[in-house]
């Protein structure tokens, strides 16, 4: 496996994953010589409103194989219900700062995380640049400077969103799932470039097809492959929370194989922009999740 790259990306969807998760992997990361990408959530933290979606049968199943409850807790769960989510950038603006003085890129995921992920399908241009803006703006704030890329919630994304990205000028984005770097093209104009997400994540492959907490390091490490493009993504919350120890093992792993992990910026750079596919976005169902992704498609 020795010459393998990953790019890493860790996506900070909530309170417990800034606040504890990312100082945690911050740490863990250093002690690896690890860098990384982390795309931060940073308005209100409303995912406990996610609780509707437990009367649907695949999010409930997912719910509960992945153990939702211990990875996440109840007060993430039911953050923006019970009681007001905190707007996570004015709270652990400390947090942000932290990855990015460790030498982290830091990219956008999300203004309102769950609102996105629920309503990002019948988004109007505005509406999907009003949620960017805000998120653009507060990273502005803590950072002293605009983010360079971006990652939208659960892999939701359409055309009417990667046209409303077009205004902000990002370097590149990774708002799907692929397998290869590409230009997504919506009606005949070009947009940028897109770094998929190639490898499933902790909560799509627990309890399915045999994989456990015991081989799930072995799983996502079968899954690596030279020559190819390897995005792996992480969450604060798990592998920043009851997974730490496992993702240290992984990494350690990794490294003893040869595996080596950079920002996803590091792989941006290496591009020829000219030789990428032109693929069009396609919105499929995928194995783990509920509910649509996008998808990198046909070549056009």
């Amino acid at each position: 496996m020795s010459g393998v790259t990953v790019g890493l990306r860790i996506d900070v969807d909530t309170t417990r994953g800034l606040r504890d998760g990312v100082p945690a992997l911050v740490a863990l990361l250093a002690r690896h010589g690890v860098t990384a990408t982390f795309f931060m959530s940073v308005g209100p933290d409303t995912m406990g409103r996610h609780v509707w979606r437990l009367l649907k049968p695949k999010f409930l199943w997912k719910m509960l194989r992945s153990k939702a409850a211990s990875l996440y807790g109840w007060d993430i769960l039911l953050s923006g219900t019970c009681w007001p989510g905190r707007v996570l950038g004015r709270h652990y603006a400390a947090q942000v700062r932290l990855a990015r003085d460790a030498g982290h890129e830091i990219g956008l995921h999300a203004w309102d995380h769950r609102l996105w992920q629920a309503h990002a399908g019948h988004f109007t241009q505005e509406q999907a640049l009003t949620q960017m803006r805000l998120g653009v703006e507060m990273l502005r704030g803590i950072l002293g400077e605009k983010p360079g890329s971006s990652a939208v919630p659960g892999w939701r994304c359409t055309e009417t969103v990667l046209l409303a990205q077009e205004v902000f000028g990002f370097a590149y984005h990774s708002d799907c799932r692929g397998v290869s770097a590409f230009v997504p093209v919506v009606g005949g104009r070009e947009c940028a470039v897109q770094l998929p997400v190639t490898l499933p994540c902790y909560d799509e492959a627990i309890g399915q097809d045999g994989v456990t907490d015991g081989n799930f390091n072995a799983y996502i490490l079968s899954q690596l492959k030279p020559g190819v493009l390897n995005i792996y993504t992480i969450h604060a919350e798990v592998e920043g929370g009851r997974m730490l120890a496992a993702f240290d093992d992984f990494l350690r792993e990794a490294s003893a194989r040869g595996v080596c992990f950079v920002p996803l910026k590091a792989i941006a750079a290496g591009l020829d922009h000219a030789s990428l596919p032109r693929c069009r976005l396609e919105t499929p169902t995928i194995s783990g999740r509920e509910g649509w992704v996008a998808v990198q498609g046909s070549a056009v």
